[in-house]
Parts: structure tokens; sequence; C-alpha cells
């Protein structure tokens, strides 16, 4: 999976999820990597947060190389929920990096130690809470909306997370493989000299809706073999 999401983007398999017809389970927006240039791809390994690192510490004792710490602390802006202890434990376990649905700290340890981790912002403070915890609590992890768990497969990079059931891994990798070729392809014809307008025969695409108001873009898209929109 790292090395098919190597050349790939979050926004490419945004738009194979569409044209696939799999759900579309984006983190909400604001997320992004303490470091410089980190991305990742992996299997996710779901830990709730109730004000102790012992639930990671527990979830990295039945983590596979490779998989993603994907942590559900609620959101929360009151604290951070994860450090350089945390991410130096998960690199010690073979964890590709964390996923954090909530704020971290160590910002320049996080740096260094060059393990990704993702989240909504960097905050001083650490829990000052010991909630109770629930049975669910290393099984699954909330992310917004979404509910994930080992069953899911996240990616990451600059423009944002994204969650996708791994059996339909293969699929929106290969779909978004080929939309990533037609769209450079696109785009070495725009430097050409080839506008897109040309390219997508957008004036066919006026007349048709003029006599068609039900004719979309999208399907026009499709019929001239185009992916600029999915």
């Amino acid at each position: 999976m790292t090395e098919d999401f190597a050349t790939l983007s979050t926004p490419l398999l945004a738009d194979a999820c569409v044209r696939d017809g799999v759900p579309l389970r984006a983190a909400p927006p604001g997320i992004r990597a303490a470091g410089p240039g980190q991305r990742l791809a992996g299997r996710v390994r779901p830990a709730r947060h109730y004000g102790s690192v012992d639930v990671f510490l527990e979830a990295f004792g039945t983590a596979s190389d490779g998989e993603v710490l994907v942590v559900d602390n609620g959101g929360r802006p009151d604290e951070a929920c994860v450090g350089d202890l945390a991410a130096l434990e998960a690199q010690a376990a073979g964890l590709a990096g964390l996923v954090v649905w909530g704020l971290h700290r160590d910002t320049p340890e996080l740096v260094e130690i060059g393990l990704p981790v993702f989240s909504y912002g960097a905050f001083p403070v650490g829990p000052l809470r010991l909630d109770e915890r629930e049975p669910e609590a290393l099984r699954t992890a909330r992310f917004g909306p979404h509910l994930v768990s080992d069953a899911d497969v996240v990616f990451a990079d600059d423009d944002g997370v994204l969650f996708v059931a791994a059996d339909r891994v293969d699929g929106v990798l290969a779909t978004a493989h080929r939309i990533r070729r037609t769209e450079r392809e696109q785009a070495a014809r725009i430097r050409a000299g080839e506008t897109l307008r040309a390219q997508t025969r957008f004036d066919d695409f006026l007349a048709r809706r003029a006599a068609d108001p039900a004719y979309t873009f999208r399907r026009h898209l499709r019929r001239v073999d185009g992916a600029i929109e999915e």
C-alpha cells in the first residue's frame, strides 16, 4: 500500500472512491502533519484515549508492522494526547505513524523522530483527566463522523486524511492510478498549448446542455474520458 500510494494523493483516492462507489470517509478539515512532507498509508490500529497513555501501550502490544495508530480523542481542543514518547514507542513497535482526532505536543521532538504524526495542531498541555474506559477502546475509533477499525486502511498527506475499507483498497488504488495518468496527460497538453476547454470539448458540452438541461459536465467528462471532477 505504501508503494502504491507513493505516486498518488488523497485527492486522487477521494476521486477514485467516488468513481468506484466506495463510501467517502475523509477526516474533518484542518488535520495536518507535525513535520513537513510527511505521508502515511497503512492498516488502522484503533485506540480511544481516556486521559492515559496506557491505551496506546496496549495497542502497540498487538499491532503489526506498518499499521497506523488512529487515536480517537474526540477532537478535543483542550489537551494534547500524544507526544514524543508515544511516537518513539510507536516507532519501536513497527507502526508506520499516528493519526489523531485531537492535538499533539512536543513538535520539535516529533519532527526529529521523523515518524509521521497527523493531528489538528499543537498544544502544550497534556491530559488532566482520567475517564472511564469503554469496551470498544481498542476495537474502533471515532474520527469526526466516521467510525473506523482494523477493517480499514488510512491514507494521509498534505491534503488531509482518508479512510477506505480494506477490502476495497486495491480497486480504489487502481482507479486512482488511472485518474492520475489521465490528469497528468491533460496537464501536459495544457502546458503544450491545448486548453482544458478544448480537451474536454467544452463547446460541445454547452451545446448538449442547451438541448438537454439534465446533461451534466460529469456525464460529459465520462463520455470524452476526462478526469477533472473525479
